[in-house]
């Protein structure tokens, strides 16, 4: 097992990597205070792990809710079923939430937590390699809105994330993919190092390797801590982790939540931002070609669905991103070094886009 810290004072918590996790009741058990708990987790994840968690939590006031699986689920209707089971089986204060599954039931797990009697503990047990990079870590919670993706939410750190790389032997080839994506991020943005290592690596990953993913799983939890300390409520650094989010949320928006995996729509994001950085003079295109066969190599797309350049515009201009009318991109100043610009003229912008969508 490894172990980092995500380093936010009293609020800084462990993120354990490691194989068979789920199987140490003491490890869930030092990070619950109280006697009540409440488990929430999917109809695809409760049958493979679901027994498993729950005889770690034999002597506690056990509650649990399994929801629909997808994206599409991740609303405020679908999120009251968590509160109706907190409220009917009376939990309090001390209570603490365990999220158990991937990105769509941390993110709701954790919001339900924030918002349950103004703040209760919770826990996050990530099963796909997405939420094991990424979502599990840094305290991002929320739902969808038919507007706009994870537009309603609040920022709220877990006890600890437990992240047991077993998990992976069952996600399909299309999840472990759309996870990949979030792990090319890293290195783009902040880590070149990290990412010449994932250009020699790639086919093991993909390939499963368990060596290779648990090194994955560990830099790219590293570099996201390394950012989540530096600025938890991303009024600056901690936004260059949006690489290639705006693009992709316009995606999955417009595609309708499920249609496109959030990994997906991400890589194609990723794969627009960098040609936009080379249309403003900073990367080169020997470069963007070698991130495109990168992506490609991890089994995700490059190019959006067909869609207008005008329905991207409009959906990316409702993105979180947008600060006082003001569009906000995260791009590459170099492979390793994101910056957030404010300042992409529309010609280019829109000659990007017009590029993507045309293929």
């Amino acid at each position: 097992m490894q172990t980092l810290k995500v380093d936010l004072a009293d609020r800084g918590y462990p993120v354990y990597i490691g194989e068979g996790l789920l199987q140490q009741p003491e490890l869930i058990r030092s990070h619950i205070k109280g006697q009540q708990v409440l488990l929430v987790t999917n109809t695809a994840v409760a049958p493979l792990y679901l027994d498993r968690v729950k005889a770690s939590l034999t002597d506690l006031h056990y509650s649990e809710v399994i929801l629909p699986d997808g994206e599409q689920y991740k609303t405020l209707d679908v999120l009251s079923q968590i509160y109706d089971r907190l409220l009917a089986d009376r939990h309090n204060r001390t209570t603490t939430l365990i999220a158990l599954g991937g990105g769509v039931v941390g993110d709701m797990t954790g919001f339900a937590a924030a918002s349950y009697q103004r703040g209760v503990d919770f826990i996050q047990l990530p099963t796909t390699l997405l939420s094991q990079v990424d979502s599990s870590v840094g305290g991002k919670t929320g739902v969808n809105h038919p507007l706009g993706k994870n537009m309603i939410g609040a920022f709220h750190q877990p006890n600890c994330v437990i992240a047991d790389t077993t998990t992976l032997d069952t996600l399909p080839d299309r999840e472990l993919s759309a996870g990949l994506a979030e792990v090319v991020k890293y290195g783009l943005i902040g880590d070149r190092e990290f990412y010449q290592w994932l250009v020699s690596s790639m086919a093991g990953l993909v390939g499963r390797d368990k060596g290779l993913l648990a090194e994955a799983i560990y830099r790219s939890c590293e570099n996201k801590a390394r950012v989540v300390a530096a600025d938890e409520r991303e009024s600056g650094i901690r936004a260059i982790l949006n690489l290639g989010h705006t693009f992709g949320h316009a995606i999955e928006t417009a595609q309708g939540y499920g249609a496109w995996l959030h990994g997906d729509a991400v890589a194609a994001g990723m794969y627009m931002a960098a040609d936009l950085s080379r249309r403003m003079g900073w990367l080169s295109l020997d470069e963007v070609l070698a991130l495109e066969q990168l992506l490609l190599q991890a089994g995700l797309p490059v190019r959006p669905p067909l869609m207008t350049v005008e329905q991207f515009l409009e959906l990316m201009a409702v993105d979180k991103k947008v600060l006082d009318g003001q569009l906000r991109l995260v791009l590459l100043k170099s492979i390793g070094e994101a910056i957030v610009s404010r300042d992409v003229p529309e010609e280019l912008l829109r000659a990007c886009i017009e590029s993507a969508v045309a293929v």
